[in-house]
């Protein structure tokens, strides 16, 4: 039968042989303190023979549908061969699959080791090549040469957090499988080069002396239960041995077992050096930093009482390793000692070690034994601890399989589904959206959403969730929805859910959940409440109603005799009409429109629906007013639908409102003014000399855009179509901050009902139309993901969205024409005068093309694009472009919505104005 061959995960150039027992049965014992032994795939734990070592199956390590169990081939099995090779997991399905190693200690040294025996357990006989990774860092590559071939791989490192994943990632070479995997930890004074920036992964580790290949040193020899692979050459070298104790070396950097020290090789002819040379193949040159290594020396013979001399020179690929040419190195009697790499060092296919005796040496050199690592970066960084902890919970209290395995969020390519991330260069990943809808959830709302501290978009719906809404979700301060309908919730919203509702900085949506009390009057104190209670309740809240009522009154009659006009908007719920909040804008009369205006003295621009006048109000406050002209084709119904989109929505990358004129045949809207202008104005050379934006500014406006076509996809309820973006709707405040305007054309439409909007009026400007708009007539979000593309096309080269010379061609088409001759410098706008990184400027065309394609279906969504150009600017922040600018660390943006309607929200705008002079002061913008 052929057995099993123990190998380190690098082909080694000696003949090593099967792992067999050591020799004398070993009693059960306890299992070390940190201890983890695993038998992958095993139907059973048991204490191991040979060690005494507690072994457990895998079952509590790994998700329950993670892989398959099977059992290697009787051929590959005798009765030598350990238990712990019996059986293997393999992973024919998904890409990444991990197992979690709990209980650990933050900031401590571990070992860690996988083993992997093939033993044609599929039948086929197909040996797999695949990769392994500790936790988002990638650890080695196994590849199994032979079917009987032990293959074993080992890492020391420094565990940053309190539990730790082992991850086979599949690479298309086969299918990955595990035989066992172990976990020791060590004290962190060893291995001094093993640190939180990078781990060390043996390649070899060999004990020289052993006279029989079978003598496998190992726990509880070593008590970290390294595993000690003997070497065995009597034709070339001599053994020696000792059974006197060996000391400790006062360092104690590594700590080798005494039965390592206890044997050494010397060269059987006493003229000969030692000269061995180590393979370094079988590891990626490109995954590493370098290579370090350890050499074991303890002299063994007594020679205080001769003349005789051991000293021998150390060198590394024919290079001195010693500090001066002078020294050379003399091992200490039964004291273990070593010399080591202080750093990585670099070495292609293999590296050669000599050991040669000086002049003045009486013997040959001596080594007891050898460790070599390569290094590997430890520096990627995983998804923020907290958010791992509560989505892993989240994920364990309803049991989601799919793909969440490994680290949510890195790498981008593996992020769990459902999951949106956001990145920064310096900081950890961080969850910022939760799609779980559709997932079967049943039971409560975990408590555990509350701790994923910067999402935004949480969307639980159409489950079947039960129990209460719980109110820890009010910590949630970056939440901009929560959508829970379609559940079978009960109760009521809770208060801190509601205050944020009403401040503006929630949407929530809630339809379809029949037990869930929606109007806060209706709404019952629960049966357990006492009798005592409620006799105290009802008289207070009696007294509070009288107080706020004469409140009231004092200043309504105050605001009488102040001549106050007051506009407000009513967003109402047909489903049972309980929900309402009240916004507050103000209504100007056109005779205040013209002092603030100083009678329409300053001209900003003109558009469909007339001129815009910069005016200021009576505080100082610097405004917009767009006056409908009489001839303009935009009449009161496009009026209406600004006033109303405007009232209603609230972001920093939105044009904010701040009042409204209909007096008599006048209308006007009152916007916060932006100084800056437009972006269309930015990207021509009308601002700076002719010179325009730089590059990060670009991608700052670009970013800043899509946060507020985001938000009207997203963000509101029911989304918003705008219909008309463009460069001249893309406005610039004082800090060149982006906001999107002009919302006459703008559309709400239902996500439930359908996914775009039936209209008999097109929207649009020419060169920004998305063609299947123009076919159909039915704009979608989509819709503005097409215009956001010629935008960002436009932002790129600064050309307009048609290009007229030599002959007319749309700026995608160019756009593609140029890329397709592969010169990406002739299309970037050469007034950024090169100043960009050429990466960035890749990746955002990419996106705008993405964004432009023919099929509305094959465009990502603005949440996608927001995610990608915040990855564009912060390669373009790591460039090296001039630094990082400190406001150009942008996330997503927070937004604040008002709708808490359920299904089929409608507008209801009621006038309530008395007659008399304006306000004081009018209302500032709303940021």
């Amino acid at each position: 039968m052929e057995q099993p061959t123990p190998r380190t995960s690098a082909v080694v150039p000696w003949s090593l042989l099967l792992l067999c027992l050591v020799s004398g049965a070993l009693q059960a014992r306890a299992q070390p303190n940190g201890f983890i032994s695993i038998d992958c795939g095993g139907p059973t734990g048991y204490v191991d023979d040979t060690t005494g070592l507690s072994y457990t199956t895998d079952a509590g390590f790994i998700d329950a549908d993670a892989g398959n169990n099977h059992n290697i081939s009787v051929e590959y099995i005798t009765p030598s061969t350990p238990k712990s090779w019996y059986s293997v997991r393999s992973f024919p399905s998904e890409t990444r699959n991990c197992y979690t190693l709990s209980s650990l200690v933050s900031g401590l040294q571990y070992l860690v080791r996988g083993k992997f025996l093939y033993g044609n357990y599929d039948d086929p006989n197909r040996l797999p090549i695949f990769d392994l990774y500790i936790g988002v860092n990638f650890w080695t590559r196994v590849n199994i040469l032979e079917a009987g071939a032990a293959v074993y791989t080992e890492a020391i490192m420094v565990v940053p957090n309190d539990s730790l994943q082992v991850c086979l990632m599949n690479t298309g070479s086969g299918t990955p499988f595990i035989s066992g995997l172990d976990l020791r930890p060590l004290k962190n004074k060893l291995y001094p080069l093993a640190n939180e920036t990078q781990a060390l992964v043996l390649l070899h580790r060999f004990n020289f002396g052993p006279t029989d290949s079978h003598d496998i040193i190992r726990y509880p020899l070593d008590p970290y239960d390294r595993i000690w692979f003997p070497f065995v050459d009597a034709t070339d070298w001599t053994d020696m041995s000792t059974d006197m104790n060996v000391n400790a070396d006062v360092d104690q950097l590594f700590q080798p077992p005494e039965a390592v020290m206890q044997t050494a090789i010397t060269p059987r002819n006493v003229s000969n050096n030692i000269e061995f040379s180590l393979d370094l193949e079988s590891f990626p040159s490109d995954l590493r930093l370098g290579y370090i290594y350890t050499l074991y020396f303890c002299e063994l013979e007594d020679l205080s009482s001769s003349n005789a001399v051991r000293e021998y020179y150390i060198n590394l690929d024919d290079v001195l390793q010693v500090e001066s040419s002078e020294e050379a190195y003399t091992p200490t009697y039964l004291v273990d000692r070593y010399f080591y790499s202080t750093g990585p060092f670099q070495a292609d296919q293999s590296i050669v070690i000599s050991l040669n005796a000086t002049a003045e040496s009486t013997l040959p050199p001596i080594i007891n034994a050898i460790e070599l690592f390569a290094v590997i970066a430890t520096t990627t960084l995983g998804t923020d601890e907290q958010d791992v902890s509560a989505i892993t919970a989240i994920k364990e209290m309803y049991q989601v399989h799919k793909n969440w395995m490994g680290d949510p969020c890195v790498p981008k390519a593996l992020n769990w589904d459902g999951l949106t991330c956001s990145y920064d260069v310096s900081k950890p990943p961080i969850i910022t959206n939760v799609n779980m809808s559709f997932n079967g959830l049943r039971g409560g709302i975990s408590p555990n959403f509350a701790n994923l501290k910067d999402v935004q978009y949480l969307d639980l719906s159409n489950n079947n969730l039960t129990g209460s809404i719980p109110d820890t979700l009010a910590r949630l301060h970056s939440l901009i929805l929560l959508d829970l309908s379609n559940n079978n919730l009960n109760g009521s919203i809770p208060f801190g859910l509601l205050k944020k509702i009403e401040d503006g900085s929630l949407s929530l949506r809630y339809s379809n959940n029949p037990d869930l009390c929606t109007n806060g009057n209706s709404c019952q104190l629960p049966e357990r409440g006492s009798k005592v209670a409620i006799y105290i309740a009802v008289p207070v809240v009696v007294i509070v109603v009288l107080v706020l009522a004469s409140v009231l009154c004092f200043c309504m009659q105050r605001k009488r005799k102040q001549g106050s006009i007051n506009y407000s908007v009513k967003l109402t719920n047909e489903g049972d009409g309980n929900s309402s909040l009240r916004l507050e804008n103000r209504r100007f009369t056109y005779m205040e429109l013209q002092m603030i205006t100083n009678n329409f003295q300053r001209v900003l621009g003109q558009g469909g629906f007339g001129y815009v006048f910069q005016g200021s109000l009576e505080d100082g406050t610097q405004v917009a007013v767009k006056l409908r002209s009489h001839s303009s084709n935009q009449g009161v119904k496009q009026f209406l639908a600004e006033a109303q989109v405007l009232t209603r929505i609230h972001h920093r990358n939105l044009v904010s409102m701040i009042g409204y004129c209909k007096d008599g045949v006048h209308m006007a809207l009152v916007y916060e003014y932006m100084p800056q202008g437009t972006l269309h104005e930015h990207i021509s050379g009308k601002h700076n000399n002719g010179l325009g934006l730089p590059w990060r500014q670009r991608l700052r406006v670009a970013l800043e855009s899509a946060q507020g076509l985001e938000y009207l996809h997203k963000g509101c309820n029911p989304p918003i179509i705008h219909r008309d973006v463009k460069t001249t709707n893309i406005l610039l405040n004082a800090r060149l901050e982006a906001k999107i305007a002009d919302f006459g054309m703008s559309k709400a439409f239902n996500y439930e009902d359908s996914t775009h909007v039936s209209t008999n009026t097109f929207a649009g400007t020419h060169g920004y139309v998305d063609p299947e708009y123009q076919r159909t007539m039915q704009p979608s979000t989509k819709s503005d993901v097409y215009s956001f593309g010629v935008v960002l096309l436009q932002l790129v080269t600064g050309k307009p969205a048609i290009l007229r010379d030599p002959k007319p061609i749309t700026i995608i088409n160019w756009t593609r024409q140029v890329l397709a001759r592969g010169d990406i410098e002739s299309m970037v706008d050469a007034r950024m005068q090169g100043d960009h990184d050429i990466n960035a400027v890749w990746k955002t065309t990419e996106i705008a093309l993405m964004c432009t394609e023919q099929a509305p279906q094959q465009r990502p969504s603005m949440i996608d694009v927001v995610m990608q150009l915040q990855e564009c600017l912060d390669l373009e922040l790591g460039s090296g472009n001039g630094g990082k600018d400190p406001n150009m660390g942008y996330n997503v943006a927070t937004y604040m919505s008002i709708d808490v309607s359920q299904n089929n929200g409608t507008f209801e705008i009621d006038h309530n104005y008395t007659t008399g002079p304006p306000m004081d002061t009018g209302p500032a913008a709303a940021r």
